[in-house]
Formats: structure tokens, C-alpha cells, sequence
């Protein structure tokens, strides 16, 4: 079971009252979708719920849940009522957003998202999808970030929130590209960052696992392509990812 804060009574987030809703029965979940607010960590469900109300003019916060940088669970619409996160997969998915922006989901509010995403489960009696807003079908947008992305899509791990198993040995087949292409500036914190740098490191080059991908990575990424006679360009994409892991140690 999670601990979700209720949207009134003692200990809730004082959510004003929906104009309506329609609900909607799990039979009908098929899916869990992940989204970002895209705002600063210290929004407040009610700051998001005035915003969805007044200047939307939905009737409700769109989401069913959302979740903040210390991992605490906000109820939203709740499990079964219809949200307004990604059209026309409303009725279908439930909606979790994370509070904050590309880059500031910590390990706790990783770990509440996998939560919920097993009680879903648990409650529909079967496994939803595991999907991200920009991943849907009629939905063209960044969210939820690059990072929260990444980590949707290596499966939404719980253990460490963000982080990933240890790496495959060097020679092994390289996992599926993930994206996005990693580039600095601007210096951004990825999943795809984290996983690249933790086997770059089993190859037993010295650098960060932190997910931030910078000038010191940079500078490993353009001594690797040299080494491997890749394109130097201080860019991980498709290539310098397959030879990091497939590449021999030289």
C-alpha cells in the first residue's frame, strides 16, 4: 500500500471541489502515464489545480496523482475518476505528475511513482503500460523531460529511483539506444547520462556517475571516439553508445 495526502480533511492539500467529474472502472485502465509539472519544485497541487481551473478551465487538477522532489503522494482525481493529462487516453491512463522540472526527479520521487504505479497494478488485477505523455499517440510534447523519459523507458526501476543495474561487462551486446543524444552546453542530468557513464566507467575510464553530462564527460566521450576511431564530436548518440558497449578494451 502507498500513502497518498488526501485532497482535504486534517493533513490534506485544501483542493477546491471539481465543477464535475466522470469516472470511469478498471477494466478500462490499460495504461500509467508519467508527466512533469515544468515548473519549480516548490509548486503546490493547489497552485497547479488554480492553473488547470482558472486558466484551462478544466474542472479539476488534470492529473490523478502527482508526486514532489521528497517523493510525498498528492491525490489528485484519484484511481478511477477520468483525467485531463493526454487526451484522447484519458479514460485509459492514469496520470502521474511529477513536480518539477527535466532533471529534478530524485530517487524518492521515483520510487512514489513506482509505488503507484505497483498499487495500479494491483489494483486493476493486471499490468498497465508503462508509458510517458510524449510517448502517446496524439500527444507531440517534451514532457516529461528527457530524464523521466529515460527512465519510463528502462522500466521504471525502484531500486535507487533513477539509477540502473550495474553494466554488462565490455563485449556483451549494447542495450537498445535510448536517447536523447547527449551534448553539453547546456549540461543536462539524463537517465541515458547515468547508464553511459556507469559503463564507461566498468570499461574503466574515470569519470562521475551522477547523470549530469558535462565537460568531464565530454571529454571521456571525445577520447573514447578517438580511441575507437569513431567520429569525434564529443556527442553520445547511437554509434559511440553501441561501441561503448560492444567496442573491445584497447
Amino acid at each position: 500500500m502507498v500513502t497518498i495526502i488526501s485532497r482535504t480533511g486534517s493533513g490534506g492539500w485544501n483542493a477546491r471541489s471539481p465543477r464535475n467529474r466522470t469516472t470511469t472502472t478498471w477494466s478500462r485502465r490499460t495504461g500509467f502515464t508519467v508527466h512533469y509539472s515544468a515548473g519549480p519544485t516548490t509548486q503546490t497541487p493547489r497552485q497547479i489545480q488554480d492553473f488547470h481551473m482558472n486558466g484551462r478551465g478544466w474542472s479539476d487538477v488534470g492529473y490523478n496523482f502527482l508526486v514532489d522532489k521528497d517523493g510525498r503522494i498528492y491525490e489528485g482525481r484519484g484511481w478511477l475518476t477520468v483525467g485531463a493529462h493526454a487526451a484522447p487516453h484519458n479514460t485509459s491512463h492514469i496520470g502521474v505528475c511529477f513536480i518539477g522540472r527535466d532533471g529534478d526527479a530524485t530517487t524518492a520521487a521515483k520510487r512514489s511513482i513506482r509505488a503507484l504505479y505497483d498499487e495500479a497494478n494491483r489494483r486493476a488485477g493486471k499490468t498497465l503500460s508503462r508509458t510517458w505523455h510524449g510517448g502517446l499517440s496524439g500527444n507531440s510534447t517534451s514532457c516529461p523531460g528527457a530524464d523521466l523519459r529515460s527512465w519510463v523507458q528502462a522500466g521504471m526501476p525502484a531500486s535507487g529511483g533513477g539509477s540502473t543495474p550495474p553494466p554488462p561487462k565490455p563485449g556483451t551486446k549494447a542495450p537498445a539506444w535510448p536517447g536523447p543524444i547527449l551534448i553539453q552546453p547546456p549540461v543536462k542530468k539524463t537517465e541515458t547520462a547515468r547508464r553511459w557513464q556507469a559503463q564507461m566507467r566498468g570499461r574503466g575510464w574515470s569519470i562521475d556517475v551522477d547523470g549530469w553530462y558535462g565537460p568531464a564527460s565530454e571529454r571521456v566521450c571525445r577520447q573514447f571516439q578517438a580511441e575507437k576511431k569513431l567520429s569525434v564530436d564529443g556527442r553520445v548518440g547511437p554509434d559511440t553508445w553501441r561501441a561503448s558497449w560492444e567496442a573491445p578494451i584497447t
